[in-house]
């Protein structure tokens, strides 16, 4: 809707953000018996007494490499985990792990055969698996005996790792849907980011998409235990997370001075209570404190997101705006819910870090969220708070949908002075009375630029500075406490950069887009006639007889455009040009552009870096007593929804 005004930012791929993430452990199996002469067979004290420049070390080597390779099983399907003569593991279970994804990616039933720990001079513990199925020691006498497939690994000790010494990777065994690999523990680790996209997702789908997407059946039950293991395993991170969250606080503050972190808990009717339940953390940066104060602009949008996850909340945030109009994210906050408490404890400490009182005079506009209003009222009664028109149309829709109501609205809120506005108000009653009595009880201070003052030099009526910014931390809000707070920070590390990069094309002496609009409005201009009062005033007209007077000592001019946004408009642009008619030397009219819009101004801005931090076991221990648990559930604020009965 205000496309002078639309505001925009760089492109920021947090695509490779990975906080900690441990890979999944996939691959591998096992067997025994009467081993194929045919067979690759490695002997396990050989294989630990190689030299490392032997050419059996070497052979030993060039098979592992092959280990990261794609390989084709004998169905033709492409498999990342394949298994080779001298492959280690850690451990039993890692082993296990692999071979029943193997099972899975194949569709075979694998049996174990025998584990066994035999006397050779030394114990040697090995492991056998196969597809043939034994049944009380004796071989079920099936198809499934005809198969080569063949693995047998073994350790010669407790200390050491397991290893394939004999391998055959043939399958000629029948394919099957009745998967006893299959189990709800390995469908838990196959569905774990279906059911954190969406945990509400229902059983019947995790079934359809599994056995579409691996050939095999599973019955409800397992996928009940299964969604029901993810769930705990989610929690049981989120809990861990919480305990850490005053060490990543330290930690923010350790790399990054002058840093605010403040961590609010419950009430607790039990002091000498060991533990505390999280409830609030509001963070804002030391090097966006300073940048924010260099941008020049006393504006800020205010805005909450929902988080997503087990344990839901809302992210509070605090967005200005740059010399080149694009967004400055300042301060942050994750609250148990958006209500009049939570706001105002978000604004007692944006308040403190920007050294607000109750008489400051700073601009805020918002979507009017629930309890801003009166929090804002409370605590700074006397600053300018503008409502987004955007949302004022939506609740005109509501009731008016057609598009002239959206025309008549948007013409009002655009009119630069109170004389318009009155005229156009009395279009707008009588096109639709009983909507412009609507739009008369919300008071023109907070939506009509009319009544703007100029303090924050900008005449934005939208709030999508911080519908920009909660786009770019989308994916980051469906993560766990201390990922979402590490998303922001990381993406607002990298857009600092991004914007250094944009910064370098500039030609100046102005921002990119304060050189467009004042290119814009020099268009026309000498079509202006002005003339001079002989002190400091001048009148200019147009062919229109659009009159208006231009006061080059205070820099106004009574149409409101160059006060409300500091950039000339086209009156003052004519009196500038028949200004430097009386005098030798062209006026500079960059000069009359205020100081916000200068490239200088951008680039100091943009001159404090937000520092990286060390990884979560290198952080600082906090020495306080009681330790951070999980919140308490809370209802989120909205209209819950309703089931339909159906008959």
């Amino acid at each position: 809707m205000d496309e002078e005004n639309n505001i925009e930012d760089v492109d920021v791929d947090m695509a490779d953000f990975f906080l900690n993430v441990e890979s999944d452990v996939e691959g591998a199996c096992i067997n025994d018996g009467h081993e194929p002469e045919d067979m690759e067979v490695m002997n396990n004290e050989e294989f630990e007494s190689l030299d490392e420049g032997s050419d059996q070390e070497r052979e030993r080597r060039a098979l592992i490499k092959k280990l990261g390779k794609e390989k084709r099983c004998s169905l033709g399907s492409v498999h990342i985990h394949s298994f080779s003569v001298g492959q280690k593991f850690k451990s039993k279970k890692e082993l296990k792990e692999l071979i029943d994804v193997h099972a899975l990616e194949t569709i075979r039933n694998l049996f174990f055969k025998k584990m066994t720990i035999k006397g050779l001079g030394h114990n040697v513990e090995e492991l056998y698996l196969s597809s043939i199925k034994v049944n009380k020691g004796k071989e079920v006498k099936t198809q499934k005996e005809t198969c080569g497939w063949y693995i047998h690994a073994s350790r010669s000790n407790p200390e050491s790792d397991w290893f394939i010494s004999t391998l055959n990777q043939t399958h000629t065994c029948l394919l099957t849907r009745k998967l006893r690999a299959c189990t709800a523990s390995l469908i838990c680790k196959k569905i774990i980011d279906q059911v954190e996209a969406d945990p509400k997702i229902p059983l019947r789908a995790i079934q359809y998409h599994f056995q579409k997407t691996y050939q095999v059946g599973i019955s409800m039950d397992k996928v009940f235990r299964a969604k029901d293991m993810e769930r705990k395993h989610v929690t049981a991170e989120y809990t861990k997370l919480f305990e850490l969250l005053r060490d990543y606080a330290l930690e923010l503050q350790a790399t990054n001075p002058n840093t605010t972190v403040k961590i609010d808990v419950c009430p607790n009717g039990n002091p000498a209570s060991p533990t505390r339940q999280f409830r609030r953390i509001y963070v804002c940066l030391g090097p966006l404190k300073k940048g924010f104060k260099a941008c020049l602009r006393d504006l800020v949008g205010l805005d909450g997101a929902f988080m997503k996850g087990p344990f839901p909340g809302q992210v509070l945030t605090t967005v200005g705006l740059d010399s080149n109009t694009g967004i400055y994210p300042l301060a942050y906050a994750i609250v148990e819910s958006e209500n009049t408490g939570s706001w105002k404890w978000f604004l007692e400490n944006l308040g403190d870090d920007l050294e607000l009182g109750s008489n400051s005079n700073y601009t805020f506009i918002s979507d009017r969220q629930k309890g801003l209003q009166i929090a804002v009222d409370q605590l700074f009664p006397n600053v300018e708070h503008r409502y987004c028109i955007r949302h004022i149309h939506d609740n005109v829709r509501k009731k008016w949908g057609q598009t002239e109501y959206r025309d008549h609205l948007w013409r009002c809120a655009s009119a630069t002075t109170i004389p318009e506005l009155e005229n156009l108000m009395k279009d707008f009653s009588k096109y639709d009375k009983e909507a412009c009595q609507w739009l008369k009880q919300i008071p023109p201070v907070h939506w009509a630029r009319s009544h703007f003052s100029g303090r924050a030099v900008f005449d934005v009526l939208i709030s999508n500075m911080c519908e920009v910014f909660n786009g770019k931390i989308e994916k980051g809000r469906e993560k766990p406490v201390i990922s979402c707070l590490e998303f922001i920070r990381e993406y607002l590390m990298k857009r600092i950069c991004n914007v250094m990069k944009a910064m370098k094309k500039a030609k100046g002496p102005l921002t990119p887009t304060a050189t467009d609009i004042l290119g814009a409005r020099k268009k026309g201009v000498s079509q202006y006639i002005a003339r001079w009062n002989g002190e400091n005033k001048y009148q200019v007209t147009d062919a229109s007889q659009d009159q208006h007077v231009v006061d080059v000592r205070n820099q106004t001019c009574t149409c409101r455009k160059w006060e409300l946004i500091g950039i000339p408009c086209r009156h003052a642009i004519a009196t500038l040009n028949e200004m430097s008619k009386d005098v030798e030397v062209k006026l500079d009219i960059y000069k009359w552009v205020h100081n916000v819009y200068w490239l200088e101004t951008w680039q100091e801005a943009y001159s404090f870096k937000v520092e990286p931090i060390k990884g979560r076991p290198m952080c600082p221990k906090s020495n306080c007593p009681t330790k951070l648990i999980l919140p308490p559930h809370r209802t989120q604020v909205g209209r819950p929804k309703k089931n339909k009965k159906t008959k």
